[in-house]
């Protein structure tokens, strides 16, 4: 197929805030665009979407999912993503492949704590977005309200396309403005011609007023520019408004009509494993074509990461409402791929190289700020469980997983209680392992204080490896990451041994000399030697004469950990942004609690007799103050957080548990190291 022939894909998102309705959104989109002949729900467990028996039983979204229907001559990939803010990793990775984007808001809730960091990421991506006022039938629905909250707190740049009739009725409606609305017409055409210069400047040369068609061509243009939001109101329940919804996304959000014939380019989103185990990889394609049994290249365009090569045994293609097998898929569609073994969330299907995604969303959400051992309840069950936690880590990469050899504890991190949950049942489920979890604790990192150096000769200092390492160590600002350099010269390391070093040092660094990960910092290689390969007279290899990759591998710990002490670090707590809104009278008694559990407040914001009041808290008291916040208010309080950035610990550094790569007790260590060999 020619890429002027390829047909017009718009790969649409639906998100929100828990509980706003969007996977009821997208049951009746489905049931409108005649996919579905009856629309499911959420609380009786059989939505489209909610495929996971766990979603079912919860009534809440954990995996994305994707749908698809014709609207017009444009195909839609629609994909629901939870509203949970303990899943936001679904929602990152779903962000990357997408061209447009509609946010649920409820008429009843308004605008929510999630609402409000979803919007900031999709203006900061430049995802073109409509706004859907879900709910209008329920009982305290208001349109002027949940307006006014979305200019306030959302963006000013949004134009209403209708008004309601009857909210918080079973019969509310959304009726649409027309070219004989004067006073919309009005409103649009200065929003517009305020939001670009050219579209003013165009406005005042004309001689005749603009017409109505135009002004609804500029409103998509400048949609398509971010620089405008539509919104409409309905309901998912009764289906008001909601066509007027389908014929908003034809019109405002951008389709995409991509080469067939170009370079391969694809984005991988989601992996999950099948019924036999293997991986199936979500692509959304940019570019190019992809054959079953066609050999492809795959990686993250970075020179120390190489790119992989398999073979895509079969392939599905979302259409109308199913994943379909097909023998290929062309640019602007969402398969899902299997073969391809090792393929991880984030890859870029094609030459090494190749841009990144559609929207580079990393860094855009907070990471996770809290920790727990997971413990299963049968202890043969111990190696069983860290594989199917590696798996499910596969499948969502902020899971960071950390193993301690010496006690053989697996370290999990999270975003919150109900991930917990949901990670207990899905490995009772589909991995029948029983576990419980220790206490949950907060996630602090380590940041370097000066510069420090170590060296270890062979047969100094009771070196037991045939391995000289030295390693400096030096402070780099936060979001550096971790450089590793070359101090040495080029090929007087064998590759094998300078690899393990690498590798060792990102270990080590995951668990610095408190405990705590390092994320940003520059190590240098500044001194290395080994003894070459020695054999018997028989030709045998004799390691007590040789060094090996394990010398390296054991010696790059103890190394590494006497540069951090000798540079020092400090530890940091996460801190989040909050907000709060309250009634004016609670304010004393409020600010008396912040300050206990450490916040530092900042101004208030009159609204009426409600204040807003914004600050920071540590990470570690965030639940604390949601625990309190009913009766400290009266019950009318609402609280907004979000990860803001690590501060220094004051007093004492707490500490994690240290590992066989946290070799502060050498002995410990060196004793750990021969009862493993």
């Amino acid at each position: 197929m020619s890429s002027s022939l390829a047909p017009k894909t718009l790969n649409l998102g639906i998100l929100a805030h828990i509980d706003a309705g969007k996977t009821s959104l997208t049951e009746r989109l489905l049931h409108t665009a005649g996919i579905i002949d009856e629309i499911g729900s959420v609380d009786a467990g059989n939505t489209q979407t909610d495929s996971l028996a766990l979603e079912r039983r919860r009534g809440i979204t954990i995996k994305s999912a994707v749908v698809s229907f014709d609207l017009d001559d444009v195909t839609v990939n629609l994909i629901d993503t939870p509203g949970h803010p303990d899943f936001i990793a679904e929602v990152e990775r779903v962000l990357s492949v997408l061209d447009g984007a509609v946010l649920v808001v409820s008429a009843v809730e308004g605008v929510q704590a999630q609402t409000r960091v979803l919007m900031r990421t999709l203006r900061r991506l430049r995802i073109p977005t409509l706004i859907f006022v879900n709910k209008i039938d329920r009982r305290g629905a208001a349109y002027e309200r949940t307006l006014r909250a979305v200019r306030e707190k959302l963006t000013p740049a949004v134009v209403p396309l209708g008004a309601t009739r009857s909210p918080g009725t079973s019969t509310a409606d959304f009726l649409p403005y027309a070219e004989t609305d004067s006073a919309f017409v009005t409103g649009l055409l200065d929003l517009l011609t305020a939001q670009d210069d050219a579209f003013l400047a165009h406005c005042l040369e004309s001689p005749q007023p603009v017409p109505y068609e135009r002004l609804r061509a500029e409103l998509a243009r400048q949609t398509g520019r971010v620089l405008a939001h539509p919104v409409f109101f309905g309901s998912a329940t009764t289906g008001a408004g909601v066509t007027d919804l389908m014929a908003g996304i034809r019109e405002f959000l951008p389709a995409v009509r991509g080469d067939g014939e170009g370079p391969l380019l694809g984005t991988v989103f989601k992996v999950e494993r099948g019924t036999a185990g293997e991986r199936i990889a979500y692509v959304r394609m940019v570019s190019g074509t992809v054959r079953t049994r066609e050999t492809v290249r795959w990686g993250r365009g970075r020179s120390d990461d190489p790119a992989a090569v398999g073979k895509v045994t079969s392939l599905d293609v979302f259409d109308r409402g199913a994943a379909v097998a097909r023998d290929a898929v062309s640019a602007g569609r969402i398969a899902r791929l299997r073969g391809l073994v090792g393929i991880r969330i984030g890859d870029t299907l094609g030459a090494p190289g190749a841009p990144a995604p559609v929207h580079d969303v990393q860094g855009h959400f907070s990471p996770p700020t809290l920790e727990t051992v997971v413990v299963p309840e049968r202890e043969p069950d111990r190696g069983r469980l860290h594989v199917a936690l590696t798996q499910l880590a596969e499948q969502d990469p902020l899971i960071d997983l950390r193993r301690d050899e010496l006690r053989q504890e697996t370290h999990i991190s999270l975003y919150g209680e109900v991930q917990k949950e949901v990670i207990q049942a899905t490995l009772a489920e589909e991995y029948g392992i029983g576990v419980t979890f220790r206490e949950t604790t907060t996630l602090c990192i380590e940041r370097l204080t000066g510069t420090g150096s170590a060296f270890e000769a062979i047969g100094e200092n009771a070196n037991p490896f045939l391995a000289a390492i030295g390693l400096r160590v030096e402070p780099a600002p936060p979001g550096h990451g971790v450089e590793f350099r070359l101090g040495i010269e080029l090929g007087s390391l064998p590759p094998a041994f300078l690899r393990a070093v690498r590798e060792t040092v990102d270990v080590t660094l995951g668990q610095g000399v408190h405990g705590w990960r390092i994320p940003d910092c520059t190590v240098t290689l500044t001194r290395s030697r080994y003894l070459a390969r020695q054999s018997h007279a028989r030709g045998t290899f004799d390691k007590s004469m040789s060094s090996t990759a394990g010398d390296f591998r054991d010696l790059t710990p103890l190394v590494l950990m006497s540069a951090l002490r000798e540079a020092g670090t400090r530890v940091h707590e996460p801190v989040h942004r909050f907000r709060l809104e309250l009634p004016e009278e609670t304010l004393d008694t409020m600010l008396h609690v912040l300050i206990r559990l450490g916040a530092l407040p900042g101004p208030t914001i009159q609204h009426g007799r409600s204040l807003a009041l914004e600050g920071d808290i540590p990470a570690a008291r965030v639940h604390d103050l949601q625990r309190r916040l009913p009766s400290l208010t009266q019950g009318e309080g609402v609280l907004e957080s979000s990860f803001s950035h690590y501060r220094p610990v004051t007093g004492a550094a707490p500490s994690r548990a240290r590992t066989d790569h946290n070799p502060l007790n050498r002995k410990e260590y060196l004793l750990h190291v021969l009862r493993r060999v």
